[in-house]
Parts: C-alpha cells; structure tokens; sequence
C-alpha cells in the first residue's frame, strides 16, 4: 500500500470514529461545502483545513498588533488583552463548551479564529472611523465582521481568497457578539444568497441580527461575549479606569467578580442549559446578570472619557491616511506604502476587481495599531514623536 492510500485509509477510518461521536443537532464533517472545488486530496477534515488556512494567514498573524478595547496605554503595557489574545481565548472557551456538547470542534475553531480578521486598528473606535469614511465614499457603512469574512474571500492568499467552507464562513460572519441573546437557535436552512443579503442590508444602513447556520456557529457567538466581559474588567482595573469594587452587586454577585469567576459561571451555565438540545442559552438569572455586566462595561470602560482621550486624533488620521493613499492609488505611486505593502502582492483579479476606494479600505483595515501610528508620523507629520501627533 502507497503512503497515499494509507493516509487516506486512516484519515477515513479516523473521519468515522469522530462522527459517531457528534451529536445529533452537531456539523459533521460530510456537510462541509466550498465554493470551489479543489483537486488536491486533503487528509484533514474540512473544518479542520479551514482552521490551518486561517492560521497561516496574514491577517491572523496581525491579530497581535491589534487592540481589543484599550488602545495607546496597551502600546506601553503589553499585557493588555490585544486582539491576538481574545481571539484565542474564544476558540478555547468555545472548543471547552463544544466538547461537552458534543460538537465539531475543528469548526468552531476554525470560526472563533477568524471571526475579528476584518476588525481595524484601535478597536469598535477604528470600526466606526473606517465606517464614517466608507459612507463619505459612497461605499457604505463598513462592519468588522463583513470585512472578516471579504478577508477569507477577497483579501488573504494574495487576493484569491482562502477557499472556506460556507460552514465556516457563515459562522464568521454571523458571530455579532456584541447583541445581548439569551439564547441562539441556528438557522440551518441558510444558503450562499441569504449572507449576501445580510451584506448588502447591513451596509445599506440596515441593522439585520442573523442567526448563524450551525450549532458550532451559535457557540462561537455566545463565546464571543464570556470571552471579553470579564477581560475588559481586568484590563480596565490594570490601568485604573475603574475598581474592582465598582462592579455592579446585581451581576457579581451571580457571577462572580474575577475574569476566571465569570468564565467558569458562564460557561458551566451554558452547558447545564444547552446540553442535547439544539440551540445554546444561558438561564434567565444568569443572563440577567450578564446584561447588567454588560451595561456597566459600556457606561463605565467602552464609553469612558478617559479612553477617547485621543478619540478625535485618531479619526483625524483616518481620514488623512484614506486621502493620502487613495491619492497614491490613483496616481499609480508605486513607492508608496500602500502599493510596497499591499498592492504589488496581489494577484491581477483582485486589482482588476476593486475599485480604488475599497483598496484603500481593505489596506487601512488590515494594519495594526503601531503601523498605523507609524505611517501616519512619515507621511503626515514628518519629524514629529509618536507622542506629540496624538498627544499634542
């Protein structure tokens, strides 16, 4: 027997093994769909290659450069949660909720470590700067999560995409965890149309809550938020913003008051409640404790003053630095950042495909916080500190 045959063979024999163990309402392997075929023979399972192509990429890679909610301070503290560490801390609490329900953990890895591929620099903050200049251009409104899955499709492996499953793909881009759902019940009817839709909705200005198609998908949502709520308490104490006994009574004490407290409870409630059933929730007191975690994160750190203290300077530089490279774009300045670091890199479809504006949308979505801050000091502001742009 040839290597070949014999991996084959195992990869087979293993593919088996696994399934019988799945539940019922879980993904199995055999339902993964991709847009295109591919003719090498691949002994991973599907999800399972999708979690590796995301891995390898680029813009995973990047993740680490990337703010979760506190940016400049987390420039000079790197132990502030970065975007790199919340990714990998919901593909662990995600696979942690997934095994015990008996789920396809290579695809709700392969969703959780790339749900935030499109997230911009500096956070939800970046989001909305990018968002308000994607409407000046006649683009649209501009989401993170659309972008994620354009960089799955559109952006990664020089521009040709990385040939996901629908499965992972809709999971990436149903993953809203910033929606408060007791609980999410997938939509398995979903088709290739209906995220298109979603799109086209969503950037038209339309708020769409759209529901992933797999269990998988749902996990990787509820994740998303045990995940953050209680890391941005502990990097919101880390620098002073707020203390621990600020927290709100009616939430912690349901919840507990440490970042691991409130993991361990969430994550033992949403497997006591969703166990052999076909959505994943929370219980009514739990989730009630959450919502008021939530609201108390939002007045108190995503809202804080004190975090948008360079909140205008930072849009600022969005702007220039869209102007300045759309310029570049257009004037085929091949020297320039945009081209060295982006352009020349991509294959001729996606160059002949999109259009200037979204070029330079997709390149200043995918920078991290330091190369941006560094761009903007050489092309804006020559001879100037890091310091004195942001902090003049």
């Amino acid at each position: 027997m040839t290597e070949k045959k014999l991996l084959q063979q195992i990869a087979e024999e293993k593919n088996r093994q696994e399934e019988k163990n799945l539940s019922s309402w879980a993904t199995p392997n055999s339902a993964a769909v991709r847009k295109k075929n591919e003719k090498m023979v691949h002994y991973r399972p599907p999800f399972a290659l999708d979690r590796d192509r995301i891995f390898y990429s680029g813009a995973f890679r990047r993740y680490t450069g990337k703010t979760q909610v506190i940016y400049f301070v987390s420039l000079l503290d790197e132990q502030l949660t970065s975007r790199s560490l919340h990714t990998l801390s919901v593909a662990q609490i995600a696979r942690t909720i997934g095994r015990f329900l008996s789920l396809n953990t290579d695809l709700i890895e392969a969703i959780a470590l790339g749900h935030d591929l499109g997230h911009p620099p500096f956070g939800h903050d970046g989001e909305v700067f990018l968002s308000e200049i994607s409407q000046k251009y006649g683009l649209g409104h501009f989401h993170h999560n659309i972008q994620s899955l354009r960089v799955v499709d559109r952006i990664a492996k020089k521009g040709q995409g990385l040939n996901l499953t629908f499965q992972t793909r809709d999971g990436i881009l149903s993953h809203n965890g910033e929606v408060h759902n007791q609980k999410l019940e997938p939509r398995p009817d979903k088709t290739e149309q209906d995220l298109q839709d979603y799109i086209k909705r969503m950037e038209a200005g339309e708020w769409v809550d759209m529901m992933p198609a797999t269990l998988e998908g749902c996990v990787v949502r509820i994740t998303d938020t045990i995940a953050y709520i209680g890391q941005d308490i502990d990097d919101a104490i880390r620098i002073g913003l707020i203390q621990r006994e600020d927290l709100p009574p009616a939430a912690t004490d349901v919840l507990g008051t440490s970042n691991g407290q409130i993991i361990d409870t969430l994550v033992n409630d949403v497997v006591c409640n969703s166990y052999q059933k076909n959505y994943v929730c929370f219980s009514d007191t739990i989730s009630q404790a959450l919502f008021e975690l939530k609201q108390f994160n939002y007045k108190y750190i995503y809202k804080s003053a004190k975090l948008k203290i360079n909140h205008r300077r930072i849009q600022r530089g969005f702007q220039l630095l869209f102007e300045h490279f759309l310029e570049s774009v257009k004037k085929n300045d091949r020297e320039s950042e945009i081209f060295q670091h982006f352009l020349l890199s991509k294959c001729d479809d996606y160059l002949r495909q999109t259009p200037d504006e979204i070029k330079v949308r997709d390149f200043l979505a995918g920078m991290t916080d330091r190369y941006f801050s560094k761009v903007l000091q050489k092309i804006v502001v020559p001879q100037m500190g890091y310091f004195k742009i942001f902090n003049e």
